[in-house]
């Protein structure tokens, strides 16, 4: 492998995919502390799809910095993002907030679009694409759609039809504009879409589903948990997507 001299040269083959990761506290045999981690699907997708999974922990300045030698980022899943980054207070069912996961993948962000970086945002990932893009959340959905059709049980995912619009890169991606069921665990949703963004599938309750920016090569978001469903089109996607940036 040849020194780095730009955004990804001298790179293996296999695009580099950038994963962000919790920083939350953990328990392994006898030892109990504050850890970094993801859940293993996250990762299994990706090399499933032929990226390499690389890690990067919630730490503002250090994963900025990781930035020039990714092909493309996956924003996992995860706790509510702070509602001051869009300028509203904490409602009573919002969890505390996670500063340095919040500026990290902020950074992670405006890094990855401005560089053209690929990025696949799934459930908070696509809520931070949406806030960085200044958009606003919706911080409670049963107060607005009446149920608790899309996270009923902490821990569980739950499954509802999606519909996907015509035309639309998520279309092209899954290969269809229904999709019967697909795994989530939300209670927050999308208020105020971001500046670029467009909203590309529905949940039956009228719930944005997914959001892209058809001006950029490839930065799409889905609500749902596609890392614990049967279908890796999105993965794959992502993954081709990094590989045009990959020299060898």
């Amino acid at each position: 492998m040849t020194a780095l001299t730009g955004p990804r040269a001298g790179a293996y083959e296999a695009p580099v995919i950038g994963l962000s990761m919790y920083g939350v506290p953990a328990r392994w045999g006898p030892w109990e502390a504050d850890a970094v981690l993801l859940p293993r699907a996250y990762v299994n997708a990706v090399s499933a799809a032929g990226g390499i999974p690389v890690l990067l922990p919630p730490m503002p300045g250090a994963v900025h910095a990781a930035m020039p030698r990714l092909d493309g980022l996956l924003l996992a899943g995860g706790p509510d993002i702070d509602p001051a980054r869009y300028g509203a207070k904490p409602g009573p069912h919002t969890q505390p907030p996670s500063p340095d996961r919040d500026a990290a993948e902020a950074e992670l962000v405006e890094g990855a679009l401005d560089g053209g970086v690929p990025v696949l945002a799934i459930c908070r990932g696509m809520q931070l694409l949406n806030v960085a893009r200044g958009g606003s959340l919706h911080q409670h959905l049963p107060d607005l759609v009446g149920t608790e059709a899309h996270g009923r049980r902490p821990g569980v995912f739950e499954s509802h039809p999606v519909r996907v619009a015509p035309g639309s890169r998520l279309e092209t991606v899954l290969g269809r504009l229904e999709v019967d069921g697909v795994p989530t665990s939300h209670h927050q949703g999308i208020e105020r879409i971001g500046s670029g963004l467009v909203p590309t599938a529905w949940a039956e309750d009228g719930t944005v589903e997914a959001l892209e920016d058809p001006g950029l090569p490839f930065c799409l978001g889905v609500q749902w948990h596609p890392e614990m469903g049967d279908d890796p089109s999105l993965f794959h996607a992502l993954v081709a997507a990094a590989r045009t940036r990959v020299r060898v």
